[in-house]
């Protein structure tokens, strides 16, 4: 999580205590440091707020769109559990069901207005200068990326192995075989089709019988070492 988020967590949990202690001993001290804890967390819920705002499409209205995210943010402090979930999670949806109830109230479902609004309105350079883009990160987007790429890529080597096997093994088996070409042709593809699940399937479970486990093993190591004398020395 980025240090807004972080800082928005700590809020929201000193939020929390200052409300208990008004709660367990009431009085103008515990009520004070109850208010200054809530302006704190919606300072810092501020740009989300104003991120939000815009975009569904009410920045023509950005004061009744405040009044009701300062409602929103309010709940949902008085109503959060830190075991359920964290805290950007839970303000995002309560944020957003408020704004869209505001905006179905004062212009009815126009969700197209509301696009055309981002569109006018929101940029990378806008969001940035807010500190939004902190919090909008997915931190888990860039190694998942590389991640599908990387099995992409693999899937692509794999199935080059396996079709650069097959040709060889249908020539061996035409040169070692007096059965017909239809047979052996019918070898081939299930031959294929178990290789290549065993090579690119990863939930390839089923439990191989000897003489596939055999037919596998051979076809790996043919493909080895045929990569091996296309390596460059």
């Amino acid at each position: 999580m980025s240090a807004k988020s972080d800082a928005l967590e700590q809020a929201v949990i000193d939020y929390i205590q200052a409300r208990t202690a008004l709660d367990a001993a009431p009085g103008a001290r515990t009520r004070a440091l109850a208010d200054r804890a809530f302006v704190r967390l919606a300072a810092l819920a501020a740009p989300r707020i104003r991120y939000f705002t815009r975009t569904y499409g009410l920045a023509d209205v950005a004061d009744d769109a405040a009044q009701v995210c300062a409602i929103a943010l309010h709940r949902a402090a008085e109503r959060y559990d830190p075991v359920r979930a964290r805290f950007t999670t839970y303000i995002n949806w309560q944020l957003r069901a408020e704004l869209q109830t505001l905006r179905h109230r004062l212009h009815g479902d126009q969700r197209c207005a509301g696009r055309r609004d981002v569109t006018a309105m929101l940029s990378l350079d806008a969001l940035e200068d807010e500190g939004a883009a902190d919090w909008l990160v997915d931190p888990a987007a860039e190694p998942a990326t590389e991640q599908g790429a990387a099995d992409g890529l693999a899937g692509l080597v794999a199935e080059r192995l396996v079709a650069e096997w097959v040709v060889r093994r249908r020539a061996g088996l035409s040169r070692a075989s007096r059965a017909g070409s239809d047979r052996i042709e019918a070898r081939v593809v299930a031959e294929q089709a178990l290789v290549r699940d065993q090579l690119i399937v990863s939930d390839a479970v089923e439990r191989l019988r000897e003489s596939d486990r055999h037919i596998v093993r051979r076809a790996l190591a043919d493909m080895v070492r045929h990569a091996a004398l296309r390596k460059p020395h």
